[in-house]
């Protein structure tokens, strides 16, 4: 008993909800992951092994693929907020697709190495522009991705007020 008579309301670990796991921490999700980086690293390795290597002059195959990947992203980041929140199918689509396939289609570290390689007396232009390019045409296709979707996705919802009239 407290001292105003009423029994003691000391906290204990049973008047707290049990607590989640954090998502990083979900073996499931992080299957969902791993199994669509294994995809998209399969996607962009076979692209890379199919086109023709650029020694010195820009690494067109990256560029696309950080490009694509970027606008990519843009779109369904963009549909998966417009449907609703970062829950159940949406947190498994964003990680399984966005996280994983486009995380391992994409490559920083492959266009941090091009640019290395190009930073050289001869072709320090080259590797200055790819750098720059590669950022501003990769932030640029985010936008439109992004852009895209909600556009896509007000055309594709009914209009409201327009057909009340009728």
């Amino acid at each position: 008993m407290g001292v105003t008579g009423e029994p003691d309301r000391t906290p204990t670990r049973t008047d707290h909800p049990p607590r989640r796991r954090a998502p990083h921490r979900h073996p499931g999700l992080l299957a969902l992951i791993f199994v669509g980086g294994a995809l998209g690293t399969a996607a962009r390795a076979a692209l890379e092994t199919a086109s023709h290597a650029a020694p010195a002059g820009i690494p067109w195959v990256t560029l696309a693929i950080n490009v694509v990947g970027s606008l990519l992203l843009g779109v369904l980041l963009e549909l998966l907020a417009r449907t609703g929140p970062d829950t159940g199918w949406r947190r498994g689509a964003r990680l399984t697709l966005g996280t994983g396939v486009l995380g391992g289609f994409t490559t920083y570290s492959t266009f941090a190495v091009e640019t290395v390689q190009r930073m050289t007396p001869d072709a320090f232009v080259i590797g200055l522009a790819y750098a720059f390019g590669s950022i501003v045409l990769g932030v640029a296709a985010a936008a439109l991705g992004l852009t895209g979707a909600r556009r896509l996705i007000a055309h594709r919802s009914p209009r409201r007020g327009s057909e009340a009239g009728r």
